[in-house]
């Protein structure tokens, strides 16, 4: 990634994304993702093509006076740290920024490669999560 295309890409999500931490099923742990909602689809396949993820239509329910919706979601772990590398310098919105640096900072150290937590680390993670949550 160029860094004018970090520094565009972390305006949109300051402007409209979000950097949060999500299941992908119920009793799983968090894990980091991005997402971008947007009217301009062409926007959203610009990103893609750059940090990956999903491009999901979102159920538009009065068509006659709404434009469709799309989401760029950003799931894998890889894309999204790596794209909190490259754009986490150039946030401005402060909650997004520090959000971006807690991940960088302490995500993979409280995240074992395997899977299997000891009950050390199952605090750790919680507290990881809960402190995230708190930004």
């Amino acid at each position: 990634m160029k860094i004018w295309e970090a520094s565009y890409i972390a305006g949109i999500i300051d402007g409209e994304g979000s950097i949060t931490l999500t299941r992908m099923h119920k009793h799983e742990h968090r894990r980091p993702m991005i997402t971008i909602p947007s009217t301009d689809k062409e926007l959203l396949v610009y990103i893609h093509s750059i940090i990956g993820g999903v491009i999901n239509n979102k159920k538009n329910y009065k068509p006659d006076t709404h434009k469709n919706s799309y989401t760029l979601s950003v799931k894998n772990k890889i894309d999204v740290l790596s794209t909190l590398r490259y754009i986490h310098p150039f946030l401005r919105i402060e909650r997004k920024r520090l959000r971006a640096q807690w991940i960088l900072e302490h995500y993979e150290s409280v995240t074992p490669r395997n899977g299997k937590y000891s009950p050390e680390m199952l605090v750790a993670k919680k507290e990881f999560e809960n402190f995230f949550f708190t930004i």
